[in-house]
């Protein structure tokens, strides 16, 4: 493998696929992402001229330019991670959801099948398409249990009923068409250069600054948290080494509530920013009106990925959140920038 199409490489997880890629292996990365509010090049910053990395400011609904993509620069794999990510937002607006996650999904499989079918027989052969998807498809489990890779789907909102529609076209493309697919499923990822309308960095910006910490009704849902780094590998690793037809769930093997986490961000911030006005951060901590349909807890079993390929999370919840804290402090340039666009930390999703 010489040559990987990543889209939403400039995304928060996209990118440190790309960083991964460029930092650790000699392969050329084709970085197509639209540049949307939470696509941005400056989580790339020391890749910007990089002989390895070829970006293309496409929109993966654009087939003639998608189609382009793929003549052009001749990957041997795509990774598909461009994609409409935030829940509140797919409540405000499912449009946006359904056009890039289920139609840009298509269009890109059918990119991908066209010049699939082109290549010669070993290069047909060696070639994959990696989609890659989230554990809001399996919707909410109850106190016990954990998501499996045979679930049944059971979305809950417009944004994960639209990924899951995405991984349900991708297992048909390989079943009708023969498509050599995997797809992956994630947990909550965190980490550096992510966008702060998420909950972890909204907490750290809103701390400093002294603003509310808002936790949606009483902070009691559980969520799976997996360091980005350690996602980011554990794609590569799928990529290279993963079944075809496959799923693989990907999780860090951390469910904490809501509140859990926004404490550990405050007893951080506390010891991290001493000399802060707003210390204990916890007294900045605000209860408001919850998500509608708020699915209540999600956990991974990640074992399959474990037992056979070999990953398992470097980061532990405690070292990955204090790196976490550590990069926002030393990053607020970065903040402040994608903070000049159209989003400026208000409360999303209560748009009925």
């Amino acid at each position: 493998m010489k040559r990987v199409l990543v889209t939403g490489g400039a995304g928060f997880i996209g990118s440190a696929v790309v960083r991964q890629f460029i930092e650790e292996t000699n392969i050329t990365v084709i970085n197509l992402d639209k540049l949307t509010y939470a696509g941005n090049l400056n989580s790339l910053p020391e890749l910007i001229g990089h002989p390895r990395h070829i970006f293309e400011q496409v929109d993966i609904c654009n087939a003639s330019e998608v189609a382009r993509i793929f003549s052009e620069h001749h990957p041997d794999a795509v990774m598909h991670l461009a994609a409409e990510s935030h829940v509140d937002r797919s409540i405000d607006g499912p449009a946006d959801f359904i056009q890039t996650n289920i139609v840009g999904t298509y269009t890109l499989l059918e990119a991908a099948r066209s010049y699939w079918n082109g290549l010669d027989v070993e290069s047909k052969s060696a070639f994959r398409f990696h989609h890659i998807s989230t554990d809001e498809v399996y919707g909410s489990l109850g106190e016990h249990g954990l998501f499996t890779e045979d679930m049944a789907y059971e979305p809950n909102s417009p944004y994960s009923a639209s990924k899951a529609s995405s991984d349900h076209l991708v297992r048909a493309w390989h079943h009708t068409y023969g498509m050599p697919v995997v797809t992956t499923n994630c947990s909550n990822n965190y980490g550096p250069y992510q966008f702060p309308e998420k909950l972890i960095p909204l907490v750290i910006l809103n701390a400093l600054e002294g603003k509310p910490l808002p936790i949606y009704g009483t902070g009691a849902q559980i969520r799976d948290w997996l360091f980005v780094d350690d996602h980011a590998r554990a794609l590569r690793l799928v990529l290279e080494k993963g079944k075809i037809d496959e799923t693989y769930n990907i999780g860090g093997h951390n469910e904490k509530t809501n509140l859990e986490v926004v404490h550990v961000l405050c007893d951080l911030l506390d010891e991290l920013v001493p000399e802060s006005a707003y210390i204990p951060h916890k007294s900045l901590i605000t209860y408001v009106q919850d998500r509608p349909g708020h699915d209540m807890r999600y956990a991974i079993d990640a074992s399959k990925v474990q037992h056979a390929l070999g990953w398992t999370p470097d980061e532990t919840f405690e070292t990955g959140m204090r790196k976490t804290v550590q990069w926002y402090l030393k990053n607020n340039e970065w903040c402040q920038h994608v903070l000049d666009g159209s989003y400026q930390g208000q409360r999303l999703g209560t748009d009925l």
